[in-house]
């Protein structure tokens, strides 16, 4: 029996072909011979074998990851970073991107993982949501939106407390996610079923290839409730295949690219996944990279769970968003992680980094789903559809992405012949470098590091100094270990670090030091570190570590009127979240506060480089991790406070109201200040002329 898809699908091109033909000066003939006509055809022409028909049912999704940072650095109060430095914006290039293609991409919905802002409190992040998500209303394009953590007021972790912090908790009339995407405002979509009781939760019926799907979107932290008003959702709805959408639900493990389950994720899956076949895929944020992992559910069933969230990359994220591809006729979801935002940027702006498509396997993969067999025993009539797409929507929008757009190259670093091979710069402060030793003994207390220009030798401080207890010698020790792109043969590790203790061991300069006095408020200043974080770091007993400081409270500076005066006036940390913390008080007169720049979250266990640079002009100050610049950086930092010529530097600990504190857990490598500006050139990642 013939398919009268088939024919209809057929019959179109033939009329492409005819068409073709024409425009072409082809013979008439000759295409319909080749369609089935006469197979004699015109005089010296031989029959013409038509393609295979390619086509297929297939449509794809849209996925906005944490928008959180979009938000935020488009702001006026955030110098409209991106505006000022790119022309254009990433929240809004997204959404145009899909206005724009989602008709010819059969883009009938798109999903948003939560955060939408970074600061709640903010009215000016709110603002830049609002319209980079107006573009899809005008487009008519529906969307499911929620609630991340920084979306709410009271953002308490399920795994710091399970019991506080959830919806039924807040003040409704309070929260500034419900006034800016209200139950109302969701109401203008199309594909719109309802919200719970609190607002914070809806969901939507989106159809596509002639079948019907649920999108269930529920925020941060549901309750009980709101678990029993999911349920009853997918009761009411029984033959839908569902996608549920959380802002968290899986992990990623330290290696970047596998799985982890958290404490939340296993809870949704006893309360609401395993016992409901139909959410057949789950998809969230909050975690930093992109993960897959399958589980199976109490029918013997595949539930693919996958976390995606690009926030601490490049730029904030740098445009990346996703589209899941649901080929239907060749059974398969396909996944492309892609940037409509960079191919917009002007070129000069263009580094290695800006890659506008992802193809590691964690970022870029296929997923094999008979979705006829996966949905049988609650929807025994679900079909394929109608083959009327033309070819994978991935490979084309993978194509009008990259249209016109060459992606940099990649320079190849090169590593280093010796141990010299680094350049050297004439505006040198002090260079330590941390070798000598043999592997893992114990580097002793009263250990001199010299400093390359002779001028400021470290000295590892006796035991137990400050209010530290138990630090034993053992707890430094010598390392062959370094950074691949360090001329320095080796580091020092810090071992046995507990905040809680309190145990560390540091480096300090001597009192009498130069360095101690210098505030580089007219030269501007380079600071560069290579770290490893142990991989056995913890956030309860290694948060806000320092990798170097200077000593004193900088609440006794002259004019400082900031908080947490306690801290030192400069603090190169590691934060709780594993982000790099530079965070200075600058050498002004009046009234002043510490200036920031923060990265994305470091990985434990893998060496990193990191650069300061203090421009002397505009005293902006960018940090750069592995030689990308980070996207939070500060403007308008003039120097570095110094609370006298005697306060020494530190490495590997920090203080708080006057006592050592913040000690390093895990590897440095070597340390380099220098009062200038340098270009990545001169890094210590570079070479030697």
């Amino acid at each position: 029996m013939k398919n009268k898809h088939m024919d209809a699908a057929q019959d179109a091109q033939r009329r492409s072909l005819l068409k073709l033909g024409l425009a072409s000066g082809l013979s008439v003939g000759g295409l319909l011979s080749g369609c089935g006509g006469d197979s004699a055809g015109a005089a010296g022409n031989s029959a013409v074998t038509p393609p295979p028909n390619t086509q297929i049912s297939s449509f794809a999704l849209a996925v906005l990851p944490d928008t959180q940072f979009y938000s935020r650095y488009a702001t006026s109060s955030e110098s409209n970073q991106y505006e000022r430095h790119y022309g254009n914006e990433p929240y809004a290039a997204q959404t145009n991107w899909v206005a724009r293609n989602a008709q010819a991409l059969n883009i009938p919905f798109l999903i948003h993982l939560g955060d939408v802002v970074d600061q709640v409190g903010k009215p000016e992040q709110w603002k830049v949501a609002d319209s980079a998500m107006q573009v899809l209303e005008a487009a008519k394009v529906p969307y499911s939106i929620l609630a991340g953590n920084h979306d709410v007021l009271n953002d308490i972790d399920y795994d710091s407390d399970p019991t506080k912090g959830t919806d039924t908790q807040r003040v409704l009339a309070n929260e500034p996610y419900l006034q800016w995407f209200s139950a109302r405002r969701a109401q203008r979509q199309a594909t719109f079923g309802a919200r719970d009781d609190t607002g914070f939760h809806e969901y939507h019926i989106f159809k596509a290839q002639d079948q019907q799907f649920l999108v269930l979107s529920l925020s941060w932290r549901i309750s009980d409730a709101g678990i029993a008003w999911a349920r009853k959702v997918l009761a009411d709805h029984p033959t839908l295949p569902a996608i549920l959408v959380n802002h968290q639900l899986l992990n990623i493990a330290p290696d970047a690219v596998s799985p982890l389950e958290t404490g939340y994720g296993k809870m949704l899956w006893e309360k609401l996944i395993r016992d409901n076949d139909q959410i057949f895929m789950t998809l969230n944020g909050h975690h930093h990279g992109g993960a897959r992992l399958t589980k199976t559910n109490n029918f013997g069933n595949a539930v693919e769970e996958m976390v995606v969230d690009y926030q601490m990359a490049y730029q904030g994220g740098n445009g990346l968003m996703r589209l899941y591809e649901f080929d239907l006729t060749n059974k398969q979801i396909k996944v492309l992680s892609f940037s409509p935002w960079v191919p917009m940027k002007p070129a000069d702006t263009l580094n290695a980094f800006d890659r506008a498509v992802l193809t590691e396997s964690n970022h870029s993969f296929t997923i094999s789903m008979d979705f006829a067999k996966r949905f049988a025993r609650f929807n025994p009539t679900f079909g394929v559809g109608k083959a009327t797409v033309a070819s994978s929507l991935i490979d084309q929008a993978k194509a009008l992405v990259l249209k016109g757009y060459t992606e940099p190259a990649v320079a190849e670093p090169v590593l280093p012949k010796d141990t010299d091979d680094y350049p050297k710069v004439a505006s040198t402060v002090a260079h330590w470098r941390f070798y000598g030793g043999s592997d893992g003994a114990a580097v002793p207390p009263g250990t001199r590091i010299n400093d390359v220009t002779g001028a400021n030798p470290l000295v590892r401080d006796q035991l137990n100094q400050g209010g530290i207890v138990g630090a034993a010698a053992g707890d430094v020790v010598w390392s062959n270990d370094h950074h691949r792109l360090s001329s320095a043969p080796g580091s020092v590790g810090f071992l046995n670090t507990d905040k809680n203790a309190p145990r560390l061991s540091y480096f300090l300069t001597d009192a009498s030091a130069a360095i101690n006095a210098q505030t580089f408020a007219a030269t501007g200043y380079t600071i560069e570190a290579f770290i490893k974080i142990n991989p056995a770091w913890d956030k309860a007993k290694h948060a806000w570590m320092n990798i170097m400081t200077r000593d004193g409270k900088r609440g006794n500076l002259a004019g400082f009127d900031g908080g947490d005066p306690e801290s030192p006036p400069l603090l190169f940390a590691i934060s709780s979240l594993r982000e790099v913390q530079w965070e200075v008080v600058p050498a002004v007169s009046g009234q002043r506060d510490a200036m920031a720049s923060w990265s994305g979250e470091i990985i434990a266990g893998n060496w990193v480089h990191i650069a300061i640079v203090n421009d002397p002009v505009t005293h902006d100050t960018i940090m750069y991790v592995e030689g990308a610049p980070v996207l939070r950086n500060s403007s308008n930092v003039v120097g570095l406070a110094s609370l006298s010529a005697s306060s020494p530097w530190v490495v590997g600990g920090g203080s708080w109201d006057g006592a050592r504190a913040d000690g390093f857990f895990g590897n440095i490598g070597e340390v380099r200040v220098a009062a200038a500006a340098l270009p990545a050139t001169q890094w210590l990642t570079a070479r030697r002329s």
